[in-house]
C-alpha cells in the first residue's frame, strides 16, 4: 500500500510540473534581451505588460500592456491582440508555448504578414 501511495505522489508531481511547463504566466525576456514582459490573468484572458526595458529612454513603456485578450486556442496556444510600441499599432496576436520558449506573432491581413518574436522564461 505504501508503494502505491509513493507512485501516486510521484505521478501527481510529474503531472503538475508538465502543466506548469505549459503555463505562459510569468516573466519573459525578448530574444534581443531589450525587454521583459510579465504575463498574467486579466479577467478570463491572459495579458502581457512590459515590466522592464534595457534602454532607459524607453522607461515610459514600463507598465504598458502589449498583449491583451489572449484566449486559449488549444494546448500551449493563445489568440488575441498585440500592441507594438515601436510603431504604435495593434495587431491580431498569436502565442505558442513550447517548454520555456514563448513565440509571439502580430499579424495583419488575416495572418498574411506577421512579425514573430521569441521569448525565454526569466528564471
Amino acid at each position: 500500500m505504501r508503494f502505491v501511495k509513493q507512485i501516486l505522489v510521484l505521478a501527481a508531481c510529474v503531472m503538475s510540473s508538465a502543466a506548469a511547463a505549459q503555463e505562459a504566466t510569468g516573466t519573459w525576456v525578448r530574444d534581443t534581451g531589450d525587454a521583459h514582459v510579465r504575463f498574467g490573468p486579466c479577467g478570463a484572458y491572459l495579458c502581457g505588460t512590459i515590466s522592464w526595458v534595457k534602454d532607459t529612454t524607453r522607461a515610459g513603456e514600463i507598465g504598458r500592456r502589449v498583449f491583451y485578450d489572449m484566449k486559449q486556442d488549444g494546448p500551449g496556444a493563445w489568440k488575441g491582440q498585440a500592441f507594438n510600441p515601436e510603431d504604435g499599432k495593434t495587431y491580431s496576436g498569436k502565442m505558442t508555448l513550447a517548454g520555456d520558449v514563448l513565440t509571439t506573432s502580430g499579424c495583419v491581413l488575416g495572418g498574411l504578414f506577421c512579425k514573430t518574436v521569441v521569448w525565454s522564461r526569466v528564471k
